[in-house]
């Protein structure tokens, strides 16, 4: 039977410095465990760093992705990191093989990876003021993809405001974020606030 097409979920950062590079590939991570594939593509420009250990299953991703026109890639855990490539171009080509996450940084809000994307994550810091998560949910809800906010680097000992309740809060792991830039599943705290983000991404919660 074909396969089902793969989700593509874009990843927008809120703030320089608020973690969507480790957001994004944790989250790849997890889909790619999820996935009868077992390997997940990311999309990221100018960012390609990560332990060069990488299973088979993201090599051969890897070398099937490099023929894409002006694609550079590289297998890094469970997760094939590639830069260069039309977005459209490779959303297409990932859905029939692999969950593709689009790491689109912080310097920009909606454009092609929102318009392409199953759903949309925005990452943002516990400091983030609640209403400019709002409006920049409701700006990409215009393209058409939902979008999930989530509160990242949460320490026990901070509160959240209460106007910022609703979103999801991500724990502050040190390991766990190293595991995730060598595209690896976060594990603990981390691995499971990971695993209910990616039950949201896939629309299971």
């Amino acid at each position: 039977a074909p396969a089902q097409p793969r989700a593509v979920v874009a990843v927008f950062g809120l703030a320089a410095g608020c973690g969507a590079t480790v957001v994004a590939r944790a989250l790849a991570a997890e889909l790619a465990a999820r996935d009868a594939s077992g390997t997940a593509a990311v999309a990221c420009e100018g960012r390609p760093a990560g332990i060069p250990l990488a299973t088979q299953a993201a090599s051969r991703l890897a070398r099937a992705l490099e023929e894409l026109p002006g694609a550079a890639t590289r297998a890094v855990g469970r997760l094939c990191l590639i830069e260069g490539a039309d977005q459209l171009t490779l959303a297409e080509s990932s859905r029939q093989v692999a969950p593709l996450v689009l790491d689109a940084g912080s310097g920009s809000l909606g454009g092609t990876p929102a318009s392409l994307a199953d759903r949309t994550v925005l990452v943002a810091a516990p400091t983030v003021e609640p209403a400019l998560a709002r409006v920049a949910g409701a700006c990409l809800a215009r393209v058409g993809a939902e979008s999930i906010v989530v509160l990242n680097r949460v320490r026990p000992d901070r509160d959240i405001p209460s106007e910022a309740s609703e979103f999801m809060s991500l724990p502050d792991s040190r390991l766990g974020a190293q595991l995730a830039l060598g595209g690896r599943e976060a594990r603990g705290e981390l691995g499971r606030a990971i695993a209910t983000l990616a039950d949201r991404c896939e629309g299971i919660a």
